[in-house]
């Protein structure tokens, strides 16, 4: 067996039978990549039906002079995942990343932006155009709705059930969940579709879907993360933001304002709610308010 056919029958296990998103069968392929250019650099003609531990640890330490802890644990999970396929079409017997510790990490949490830096993003918005408009409609729904940048980009306009006060998020393995939409956002994306939107001609395609760019096709991650960096750039924001940000944000913000987690975790579209504790990163004060508010031997006033 040749690593492009392994690893294209691997891209097609990911999509087909584990249901994962094109962005993370991308990053799967890239960290197998990665491992097949250095066989090929190393002169090393080996399939992947027996390469071993050794090679696959020498391969480890090699990228280990490249990259940060976090991103060798990432390559580490992603060959142990390509190596279990392996075994599960009976390609292999074992797993040659079984025994390779993962280098230990810490949590990563992302900055928060407060309330008032999130309304700074929104005002310093230029409206005299109509991607101003369309970026404004962006941020206050991405921030009403803790959107990951994949489900803002990918959502469509019969996704949009503002009578029942809900719109349907298609995550991570194309699993969709309801999500509830704030009045203001909802405002907002009802004057983009009737003001900005009703002027541009979708391009074949793209018909429903609700952010288009001027030549009416859908927007890019990247677009997102450009609109948001000069934006933070306008306010002289020196935080390192990204769309993941407002989500990160909108599920602090609910938790301190009382929210319950496994609410948050419903809303975000969390598998475990692991996930969402990392996510929802609290300061030491709020754990001892909490504690003082709630706990039944609370001293009263």
């Amino acid at each position: 067996m040749k690593w492009n056919s392994a690893i294209k029958d691997y891209q097609l296990y990911l999509k087909i039978e584990r249901g994962l998103s094109m962005n993370t069968i991308e990053s799967y392929t890239r960290d197998l990549e990665k491992l097949t250019f250095y066989l090929d650099e190393n002169e090393m003609n080996i399939s992947p039906i027996i390469i071993d531990k050794i090679i696959i640890q020498q391969f480890i330490y090699d990228v280990a002079k490249k990259v940060n802890p976090r991103s060798q644990a990432r390559i580490i999970s992603g060959l142990r995942s390509f190596f279990d396929y392996l075994i599960f079409e009976d390609y292999r017997k074992t797993n040659p990343t079984d025994l390779i510790e993962t280098p230990k990490i810490g949590r990563k949490l992302p900055d928060t932006l407060s309330e008032e830096e999130i309304n700074q993003l929104i005002l310093v918005i230029d409206l005299s155009h109509s991607q101003g408009e369309r970026n404004r409609t962006i941020l206050e729904t991405m921030y009403s709705c803790g959107l990951r940048v994949s489900e803002l980009i990918s959502l469509k306009i019969s996704d949009l059930f503002f009578e029942e006060g809900f719109i349907k998020v298609t995550g991570k393995g194309n699993k969709e969940r309801f999500v509830p939409i704030h009045f203001n956002a909802q405002k907002y994306i009802t004057i983009y579709i009737n003001e900005i939107r009703i002027h541009l001609k979708p391009t074949k395609g793209y018909e429903d879907t609700l952010f288009l760019n001027r030549r009416g096709k859908g927007l890019t991650r990247q677009m997102i993360f450009t609109i948001l960096k000069d934006l933070a750039t306008k306010i002289g924001l020196k935080k390192k933001i990204s769309p993941h940000t407002l989500r990160h944000s909108f599920a602090t913000h609910l938790l301190k304002n009382g929210a319950d987690l496994r609410v948050i975790q419903q809303m975000l579209g969390h598998e475990s709610i692991t996930t969402t504790e990392v996510y929802v990163h609290l300061d030491n004060s709020y754990l001892k308010e909490i504690v003082e508010t709630f706990h039944p031997r609370r001293i009263s006033s």
